[in-house]
């Protein structure tokens, strides 16, 4: 019997979609292997640099009581604020802290100062708090200056 001519016989793919479809395969699976095999390395946290304590003291106390009379100048000025002065006498206070020490005072609270063997500069930003956070009237600025001034006359 002779075939119809009307009946076509299945048509082959061609071989390239054979090949693009295992490369395809390859990739994927070289994905898998490389995410699920890959050896992270553990981050290695950094070493905090070893604090060495200043080899002036009386120079570096020299040098803040400076930047406090400048501080001072600035609000008689008129070229801080009162708020402003007194938050920057605090700041002073808390660097020559963490110059002296090496512990990042800047960064605390009053109550984390507390906690830390620094009574002089808690008591000081204790006193210097109601000028930096409070309401009005402030405390005069020269008052905390002198504050200021103290803790970092007295540091031994």
């Amino acid at each position: 019997m002779k075939a119809d001519p009307g009946i076509y016989g299945p048509l082959q793919y061609s071989q390239a979609w054979l090949w693009t479809g295992l490369a395809l395969l390859v990739v994927v699976l070289g994905w898998y292997v490389v995410v699920f095999l890959s050896k992270r390395q553990p981050k290695v946290p950094e070493q905090a640099p070893r604090f060495t304590p200043p080899s002036d003291l009386a120079s570096l106390k020299e040098a803040y009581l400076q930047r406090i009379d400048a501080v001072t100048a600035n609000a008689a000025a008129g070229l801080l604020t009162t708020r402003e002065s007194h938050q920057e006498l605090s700041l002073l206070v808390r660097r020559f802290a963490r110059d002296v020490t090496g512990i990042d005072a800047p960064r605390m609270t009053l109550a984390d100062l507390r906690g830390h063997p620094l009574p002089p500069v808690a008591e000081a930003v204790r006193k210097i708090y109601p000028g930096e956070f409070g309401l009005e009237p402030l405390p005069p600025v020269a008052q905390s200056a002198e504050t200021a001034r103290q803790t970092v006359w007295q540091w031994n």
